[in-house]
């Protein structure tokens, strides 16, 4: 038991208060359920939400559900938190040497001692593994899309240290369930799904940016990269940029998507990235780079931004 107000044994500095890891979990568990960040599910989300869109819009497109989009819909909720905690697991063994070095980071598993490499390794193989499982129940496509995605993910890490641009790495990984939960429905990628997919990779560059926005001083002493170092006090011009190419793009998949002649549709689908674009603009009327809890609270706000286009497209699918 903690004092009151004091924080649990190994909690991660940027952790949620009060989270069910640090205060229900089984004491065993709580060093790798933070390696996959349980203990901060909005990544998780931030994974899942494009599968939903991508699902709820290809339902649109076809015109018909079927019982087993129950399943996909489903299953991808366990796969965003599976992959997103290999993902994150990968990232901290390879960033290990960094972590330590900065204040928001010193506090995870691997750089404060609570989990050694060797068994970070395993817990990351042992998720891959389970999210692999659910994978083979799509089809063939779908299948080799989802293998496919293991590159960006690969590779993401390291895109820090040898671009300026990290975020673009990370949308496209992030995003990468547009295009497979798409295929998992349909069978086969259209256009849409394409376009669906860069407006995803758009918005992880707005909201990724303006949580970068808390390291650039460590990463400036390290020599991280970022697009909140490389924008610096031109961040809301930047981020100003991301938001209309995000919506932009998501209206482009809308209309896409959409069969002709179905406007009452068409209309509501739209509502998406309506909803999504003021969202965005709250969000950015709100940013202080200077202020780490309030630019926290934003990463964090990109929760119920991207749910946002989800009700619309759900709506959508009964018009």
């Amino acid at each position: 038991m903690t004092a009151q107000g004091q924080a649990p044994e190994g909690q991660v500095a940027d952790a949620v208060r009060g989270n069910w890891v640090d205060t229900i979990a089984p004491e065993w568990s709580r060093p790798y359920l933070r390696l996959s960040r349980a203990d901060r599910p909005i990544g998780t989300w931030l994974l899942l939400l494009p599968c939903w869109w991508g699902l709820l819009l290809a339902i649109v497109h076809d015109g018909q559900a079927r019982l087993f989009d129950v399943w996909i819909f489903a299953g991808c909720a366990i796969g965003a938190f599976l992959m997103r905690g290999a993902g994150c697991t990968w990232n901290d063994i390879t960033d290990r040497e960094f972590d330590g070095s900065v204040a928001r980071t010193a506090s995870r598993p691997i750089p404060s001692g609570q989990v050694s490499v060797k068994g970070a390794v395993i817990w990351m193989c042992l998720q891959a593994l389970v999210a692999f499982c659910i994978l083979l129940t799509f089809n063939w496509v779908a299948i080799a899309l989802g293998v496919l995605s293991l590159l960006p993910v690969a590779i993401y890490p390291f895109a820090k240290r040898f671009t300026w641009w990290p975020q673009v790495f990370l949308g496209v990984a992030f995003n990468w369930g547009a295009l497979l939960v798409w295929t998992a429905h349909t069978g086969s990628l259209h256009p849409a799904a394409f376009v669906l997919y860069l407006a995803g990779i758009a918005w992880t560059l707005f909201y990724d940016t303006i949580y970068a926005h808390q390291d650039t001083e460590d990463d400036a002493l390290i020599g991280i990269k970022s697009t909140a170092r490389l924008f610096g006090e031109n961040s809301p011009r930047w981020l100003r940029r991301f938001l209309f190419i995000a919506v932009s793009l998501m209206g482009l998949a809308v209309i896409l998507a959409v069969p002709s002649g179905e406007i009452f549709a068409l209309v509501l689908a739209l509502g998406g990235p309506w909803a999504l674009g003021w969202h965005l603009t709250w969000q950015l009327a709100r940013f202080d780079a200077e202020d780490n809890d309030r630019l926290l609270m934003l990463f964090r706000s990109n929760r119920n931004a991207g749910f946002l286009p989800v009700l619309f497209f759900a709506v959508a699918m009964f018009a």
